[in-house]
């Protein structure tokens, strides 16, 4: 039966939000927006180098496959969630739905800190490894020199670029998402296969998934030596799993999705797919092409270099609308400046979360300038720190399952096995994403993973136990004026709807507001507000939103 845009409405109300961003993109747009972001052949090409070095084509290949496998199984079970709980808070959100209630608010924050932290530090990534993609280009094409400073001045213009282009309406926004798919389909495909036609030779199977090469050391040879193999395999696996990342943009974007509940889950999914299959194909296709191995693997940009010895000389911008909704949503809920969650009227989108996003991510990178292995730390905090942000909810399905109703999309008697294995590796992969990348460790080649995430957790824990907890709730209080503002509008949209179809009832007679002041939220003396009936008799909406718990039940 076809889902309505009152009942996206309803459903966004029920668990306790008025419908503020528009609400008219379809499962096109929402799966373009997750697979933009992902966008395997910027992955691919900011991490080939790393995963030359560390294992060579043979890890590239096998640890794709087998991230690829183990992704498809944090999706299912994020999609599932997601069909129950479909706000742009995504994983904090669900976290704090799906936990007890003396402990959601906890486990929100918590939640909500380490997937902030990953937004802003995929950001960073994908959008340094354009600038230095750039800037290289120029250098093999001109006499233009790259240096630090250059190189964060293209950045600083493409994260303006990315935010300018940000506040456009949304139609716009659509119009660029087709583009991207097209372009991370068919451009991406035509290039796959120009490169294997014009290659002079090709590469044999046993290059592509046998040849295993060490280059963590000074002069070659690191890790196998001073570890073993098998640890230069484990740490080659961020190429492929800082690639196939950020699909929670499907969760972010979902109250601007129309049947959020069925399409959101759908566009999660079929993201993770497309990405693992596409970029295996590209993957393949570079290997296959390369002509010098030695002369590719030093090559500040091998990707480029396997491109101009086959041919010859001659989506960080939806990742940034997910970033901006995912910030917008967390300060609606207080767990950043309230000031942030504010849709301006003329652009229709939250400016400022925008703004902050392109800020925090131009500050992030200022550390990687002139260290390959910072760029390797910049890229696993991405990859640690949204992972952490989806394990949380996932695991809190498995430890308080009766908190857990699943909506339309549903794994069945998979879905605990596959919540098991989604939470182990997640669990695997912050351990090995931590470990040194290069060696000798010095300063220079520290992976600094560890230090950023560690300053992130500190900051999230200490802050909940002398600050946060006492007035974070998890959810929006409506202290501000601007939620009461638009907690008047949400009460007036659905005390105008009538409950005639199939009961028969009449609307609410309309509270009357005047008791009702800014003090003691929405109460003075501590009055409560009246509740508010939706159009199906079956919503109810609490504006003091104290009643956790019954949310959760519906």
């Amino acid at each position: 039966m076809p889902i309505s845009k009152a009942e996206d409405e309803d459903r966004l109300a029920q668990l306790g939000y008025s419908q503020e961003l528009k609400r008219d993109w379809g499962l096109m747009h929402n799966f373009g927006a997750s697979f933009s972001i992902i966008s395997t052949i910027t992955g691919i090409t900011t991490l080939f180098g790393y995963g030359l070095n560390s294992g060579g084509p043979a890890v590239m290949s096998w640890s794709w496959l087998v991230v690829t496998f183990f992704t498809i199984c944090i999706g299912c079970s994020m999609a599932e969630i997601l069909s129950q709980i479909p706000t742009s808070g995504g994983p904090y959100f669900w976290a704090y739905m799906l936990s007890p209630p003396d402990k959601a608010p906890f486990f929100a924050w918590i939640t909500g800190w380490f997937n902030l932290i990953g937004q802003i530090a995929v950001t960073s990534g994908i959008d340094f490894g354009l600038a230095n993609l750039i800037s290289t280009t120029a250098a093999e094409s001109s006499g233009y020199h790259p240096t630090g400073g250059k190189t964060l001045g293209i950045l600083a213009g493409i994260l303006f670029s990315q935010a300018v282009i940000n506040m456009f309406s949304i139609k716009k926004l659509k119009i660029m998402i087709y583009t991207s798919i097209a372009l991370n389909t068919v451009g991406i495909g035509s290039m796959a296969i120009a490169i294997l036609i014009k290659a002079e030779a090709r590469k044999d199977k046993a290059f592509v998934f046998h040849k295993f090469f060490d280059g963590t050391g000074p002069d070659g040879p690191g890790w196998s030596v001073r570890a073993s193999p098998v640890y230069v395999a484990l740490i080659g696996v961020l190429m492929p799993q800082y690639t196939i990342l950020g699909y929670d943009a499907s969760a972010h974007l979902c109250e601007e999705t129309k049947r959020a509940v069925r399409d959101g889950p759908l566009g999660l999914v079929y993201s993770v797919v497309a990405s693992g299959a596409v970029g295996f194909l590209v993957l393949l296709a570079l290997l296959f092409s390369i002509q010098d191995f030695e002369a590719v693997r030093q090559s500040p940009q091998p990707v480029l270099k396997i491109l101009t010895d086959a041919c010859g000389e001659g989506g960080g911008l939806v990742l940034m609308t997910s970033n901006s909704r995912m910030m917008f949503a967390f300060a609606r809920d207080g767990g950043i400046p309230h000031c942030l969650h504010i849709i301006d009227t003329r652009f229709k989108c939250p400016v400022r979360t925008i703004l902050f996003g392109a800020v925090c991510s131009f500050l992030l990178v200022l550390p990687v300038l002139g260290s390959q292995a910072a760029l390797a730390g910049t890229t696993s905090i991405a990859t640690i720190g949204l992972y952490i942000s989806y394990g949380i909810p996932i695991g809190l399905t498995l430890v308080y399952p009766a908190n857990f109703k699943r909506g339309p999309f549903r794994l069945g008697m998979f879905s605990k096995p596959i919540g098991v294995v989604a939470c182990l590796w997640i669990s695997f992969i912050t351990i090995v994403l931590c470990l040194p990348t290069y060696t000798p460790v010095t300063p220079g080649t520290l992976n600094y993973t560890p230090v950023a995430l560690g300053i992130t957790g500190v900051f999230a824990f200490a802050s909940w136990k002398f600050w946060a907890k006492k007035w974070f709730t998890g959810r929006c209080r409506n202290h501000c004026r601007i939620c009461i503002r638009q907690l008047d509008f949400l009460g007036e949209e659905m005390m105008g709807r009538t409950t005639t179809s199939g009961h028969g009832a009449e609307p609410e007679p309309e509270p009357d507001r005047r008791r009702y002041s800014r003090n003691g939220i929405f109460g003075t003396g501590g009055k409560k507000a009246p509740k508010i009936t939706g159009s199906r008799g079956h919503i109810t909406v609490n504006r003091e939103f104290e009643v956790a718990r019954g949310y959760r039940e519906i």
